[in-house]
This record gives C-alpha cells, sequence and structure tokens, in this order.
C-alpha cells in the first residue's frame, strides 16, 4: 500500500498537509510502545531527551514510564487520559517519534483535546512530508480514548502544542512555526494571552530552588475550524484546564499554582481571543 501505516490517517491529514498524500510511504513502519521495559522505548525517550531536554521542554523519564500506563477507562479527575508514544522507521532506521495525550473530560465528551507533547523527525527526512503524518495521527488516538471511556466519538477535537513564540530568534523555530501556520494550525494571540508550561524537573529539585515554569505559546488545529480566526475564551479556558488536568498527575500541586493562577487572568469566558498565523509572527525577524 502507497500510504503504508498511515493509511488509515489519511482522512486526518491537516488542510495544508494534504501533499503527504503524493508520496509512497509504503517503507516506512509504524510501532507504538506499549512498556517502558524494552530497547523500543529506550531509542525513543533517549532521542526525545537529546531533543528537548536541553530546553527544559522533556519529562522525566518516570513520568513518561507512568503515562504510558494510563487508562482511559479510569478517568482522572474526570478526565479520560491515553498517552501514545510512536516511533517511525524507514527501513531498520528509526526516522521519527511523536508522542501525545487525549484528553476527554467525561462530563463533556462532545469536546477533546490532544496534547501534543513532541514531534521529532530526522534532519534527511524534514520536509519529505513525514511531519504532516505526525500531525495527524494525534486523531485517531482521541477518537480510541473516548471509545475506552465509553463515550460517543468527540464532535471536536483540538489537537494543541505549546511552541516558542514567534519572537524566537532560533532558525529551527521559526521553520516550525511556519510548518505548523501552513498546515493549518494557528496561534493564540500572545498579545493577549500569557500561557506557562510546568517545570519539569523533580519535585526535589524544584524544591531546592524555585519553580521555574516555561513561558510558551499555544498552537492549536480545531480540527474543521481551521480557518476560523477567533476563538471563545470559554473554550480556551477549557482547553487550558485540560492540560492542567493532564500536567497535574505528576507536577506537585504547589508547583502548579503559579500556572493555575494564571487561569482566571488567561481570557474571559465572554470575550473571543484572535488565532494568528504562527510564521507571521517570524516575518520581521
Amino acid at each position: 500500500m502507497r500510504l503504508g501505516p498511515f493509511a488509515r490517517s489519511a482522512a486526518d491529514l491537516a488542510p495544508g498537509d494534504l501533499r503527504a498524500l503524493d508520496s509512497d510511504w509504503s517503507e516506512f513502519t509504524l510501532d507504538a510502545v506499549s512498556t517502558a521495559d524494552g530497547p523500543l522505548f529506550d531509542e525513543a525517550y533517549a532521542r526525545l531527551l537529546r531533543e528537548f531536554g536541553p530546553r527544559g521542554e522533556m519529562e522525566r523519564r518516570e513520568v513518561i514510564t507512568d503515562r504510558l500506563a494510563w487508562d482511559p477507562r479510569k478517568p482522572v479527575g474526570g478526565y479520560a487520559l491515553q498517552y501514545e508514544l510512536l516511533v517511525v522507521r524507514q527501513g531498520t532506521e528509526l526516522v521519527a517519534v511523536r508522542d501525545h495525550t487525549a484528553i476527554v473530560r467525561r462530563d463533556s465528551a462532545a469536546r477533546a483535546v490532544v496534547h501534543l507533547s513532541h514531534a521529532l523527525v530526522e534532519p534527511p527526512l524534514r520536509g519529505s512530508g513525514l511531519a504532516a503524518w505526525l500531525r495527524a495521527l494525534p486523531l485517531r488516538t482521541a477518537r480510541a480514548a473516548a471509545a475506552a471511556a465509553g463515550v460517543p466519538p468527540p464532535e471536536r477535537t483540538t489537537l494543541v502544542a505549546e511552541m516558542e513564540h514567534g519572537d524566537h530568534e532560533a532558525p529551527a523555530v521559526k521553520a516550525r512555526l511556519r510548518a505548523y501556520g501552513k498546515a493549518g494550525f494557528r496561534m493564540v494571540d500572545p498579545a493577549r494571552t500569557r500561557y506557562l508550561q510546568p517545570d519539569f524537573r523533580s519535585a526535589a529539585e524544584i524544591d531546592r530552588t524555585s519553580v521555574q515554569p516555561l513561558a510558551l505559546a499555544l498552537v492549536l488545529r480545531r480540527v474543521g475550524l481551521e480557518s476560523e480566526t477567533q476563538a471563545p475564551g470559554a473554550e480556551l479556558r477549557e482547553l487550558v484546564e485540560a492540560l492542567h488536568a493532564m500536567f497535574g498527575v505528576h507536577v506537585r500541586s504547589d508547583h502548579m499554582a503559579p500556572l493555575r493562577a494564571l487561569v482566571d487572568q488567561f481570557v474571559s469566558s465572554s470575550e473571543a481571543i484572535a488565532l494568528v498565523s504562527p510564521w507571521q509572527t517570524t516575518e520581521s525577524l
């Protein structure tokens, strides 16, 4: 089959990622890591840690191990959680890693949020279209989480990535923002909102120093609504609360406090917030 392991996700491609359908993916394989006991996990985690660890954007090994055991049939704080760690190979060579978490609120199952933790494509395949599939694959996780939780398929799913602001000087950051923007993702206007990613260090290390959350921007794909340039404040607040519920499983409550304190300041439920094109924030750099 020309689409290889991605055939089931063809309908989930973002509007700007459809060119991935024109390539031959038959020599690629896709594996889901189901346990931390094995070389597949070791290889995937080591590659993510090498890429994202120096920026403070990679969770500790024990956190990822615990996430693999999340069961959407057993809600946490009212949310069904399903984590997935995927490895893509071309032949025998690892060429991409993707991990994400579907978050389905049991009392509002019409909507699902998928947190896009990390997406890594090795340099030789950047620009090949492989990243398009990494942006599409999480949608099937949202449907699987809802089914396992015993609720109908989500009527609305939002994919959300935490990314550097568009004024970042690194060429790799600007390239990533442009790629997501062209795919159909939009950034929650960082001039109107302030968002922090939790401090991923161990609790003991945080206690020795202080909480040091990371200021990032939210980049969204509201599936089916990609052309809309505003989002209701209530929807954005609900999205951030879903992320906090997920992070709060492993981040101590007092270490989450600075993030939760921002929720009331984030945006009011009654206003609409602009969704801007991520790559446009980099054009003047």
